[in-house]
């Protein structure tokens, strides 16, 4: 199967489609992770607050892919964000899942109210220089926290993941990615399962195609320049989301899905400018 590739602003390529591990621990999580490797994934993501970076790493060690061949990532929870306690969590993210680096990490929330980003965002610099990191990113960044990042450190972030499903498909923070070489990946991709495959209108997409929904909804990240991370435990709807480059949607498909999105589309109100993570 071939998987087109993606190169960020700062040289590392990545695979147009990745892998989520939120909620996939213990021994069942590192045979979802390792089927989702055999199956042909090689970007991973993870993060500090899912408890299981030590599950991604057991995954990788199993599997039969060459580390190098792997993109991992994980992510710098809102509680660490001070630049001592960020660069102390980047180590013990690494101890956990027994890696020498992370491909990709992200700081998870800006946690504006708390105000420590930036000096987060400077120990993730610093880790680079050191070799623990290859790429340096971000998630649920709004334009205003993107461009403190690169006024006051001169370094913007190669990835920002935001939430971006047909029901919020976040426009404008798109554009504002585009415009300023920062990638955008789509965390909760699919939505709320029930919902999706409920939907009328993306049903009748998915029957025009013999496609399911769920790859009508991925094939609608990768048109818009996103990279989805779907995750799941099923070996068989593994290979179902990865297997959506054999085919292409219209103009005007684009356009009815674009028709679903909603001002209040967010699937917990987590608005970036207010919530936080710790």
């Amino acid at each position: 199967m071939s998987i087109p590739t993606i190169t960020l602003h700062d040289g590392l390529t990545l695979p147009a489609i990745g892998f989520g591990t939120y909620a996939l621990n213990g021994n069942a999580g590192v045979q979802a992770i390792t089927s989702a490797i055999d199956t042909g994934y090689r970007l991973i993501d993870t993060a500090y607050n899912y408890e299981n970076e030590g599950t991604v790493g057991e995954a990788v060690r199993r599997s039969s892919i060459p580390r190098e061949e792997l993109i991992i990532t994980s992510k710098l929870p809102g509680r660490y964000q001070t630049y001592d306690k960020a660069v102390t969590a980047i180590q013990e993210s690494l101890y956990r899942a027994d890696l020498d680096y992370y491909d990709l990490y992200l700081i998870h929330w800006p946690n504006p109210k708390q105000d420590h980003y930036v000096e987060a965002w400077q120990a993730l610099i610093d880790a680079k220089k050191w070799g623990l990191i290859r790429s340096i990113g971000v998630c649920n960044f709004l334009p205003e926290h993107l461009e403190r990042l690169e006024n006051e450190t001169g370094v913007k972030p190669s990835i920002n993941q935001i939430e971006l499903h047909p029901f919020f498909n976040q426009e404008e923070q798109r554009i504002f990615n585009d415009e300023h070489e920062i990638k955008t990946e789509s965390w909760s991709p699919l939505a709320k399962a029930n919902e999706i495959v409920h939907n009328e209108t993306l049903q009748k997409i998915a029957d025009e195609h013999n496609k399911t929904i769920s790859q009508v909804v991925l094939r609608w990240h990768h048109q818009l320049g996103a990279i989805p991370i779907p995750k799941s435990a099923s070996p068989k709807r593994q290979l179902e989301n990865l297997s959506i480059f054999d085919f292409s949607l219209s103009d005007s498909e684009m356009g009815m899905i674009a028709e679903l999105t909603r001002q209040d589309g967010r699937l917990n109100d987590q608005n970036p400018a207010e919530y936080e993570e710790f």
